[in-house]
């Protein structure tokens, strides 16, 4: 089960007025075995203080997350750009979390995201252009070399230049979206969501292979009338279902 950011760890062990590890604990015990990488945003607080000022500290998050890894809870990250921060603050967010993921490999992967400034108060901002996300995603897979996977959020990006971002070393189009609400809320064009069928599509389009994985990347066989059996990781782009 993959549940709760960050942030939301966080605010769970606030309100039950709890250290975050021994939230943390009961939740891993309750069947929570992976955690979301939202909330991450970038990590520089002259940043944060404009885009999330009330959410926690980019040092807070890195620090709950170091806390989920030591659990032997596996995290994703993300990376939100294209809004105000510079060239710099996204080195440093990346280089942030590849020093703790040389810590603690507890790190999946990490997101990518497509800042879309409708219906924001910064709307005033253009949106990210086809070249600085493959930029991006480029920049980040040559940078993380300690994380396993990169991932293509093609709700924020579109189908089209998600394909291409394939071989811009993005290897996974994040796959488990029924009904994506956030980015719609904010002006994004693309479909709210994808059949299997289509997905699938989309991929062999690329030249890629699809396949069916957990949390973990491990790829799910299925056989008739069976549940699912997790084998071990595989080359290729996913699909998450």
């Amino acid at each position: 089960m993959k549940a709760f950011t960050m942030v939301e760890l966080d605010w769970i062990a606030h309100v039950g007025r709890r250290q975050v590890a021994d939230a943390i604990r009961d939740l891993r015990e309750a069947g929570m075995d992976s955690c979301p990488g939202g909330g991450a945003e970038i990590f520089e607080r002259r940043v944060r203080d404009v885009i999330c000022r009330n959410k926690i500290s980019g040092e807070r998050w890195l620090e709950i997350a170091r806390e989920c890894h030591a659990q032997g809870v596996r995290t994703n990250a993300t990376m939100l750009y294209g809004h105000v921060e510079t060239i710099e603050d996204r080195v440093d967010h990346l280089l942030r979390l590849r020093e703790l993921q040389d810590e603690t490999s507890g790190f999946t992967g990490l997101i990518p995201l497509a800042f879309h400034p409708e219906n924001t108060p910064l709307s005033y901002l253009p949106a990210t252009s086809g070249q600085l996300d493959l930029r991006v995603i480029a920049v980040s897979r040559l940078l993380l070399d300690n994380f396993p996977h990169v991932k293509a959020y093609w709700i924020q990006i579109g189908t089209k230049l998600a394909q291409v971002a394939l071989f811009f070393g993005a290897d996974d189009l994040v796959g488990t979206v029924v009904d994506e609400t956030i980015t719609h809320a904010a002006g994004a064009t693309t479909a709210s969501g994808m059949s299997r069928t289509e997905f699938e599509s989309l991929i062999r389009e690329s030249g890629r292979e699809p396949f069916e994985r957990d949390a973990e990347y491990r790829r799910v066989v299925r056989g008739p009338g069976s549940s699912p059996v997790p084998r071990e990781p595989s080359p290729g782009v996913s699909v998450s279902v």
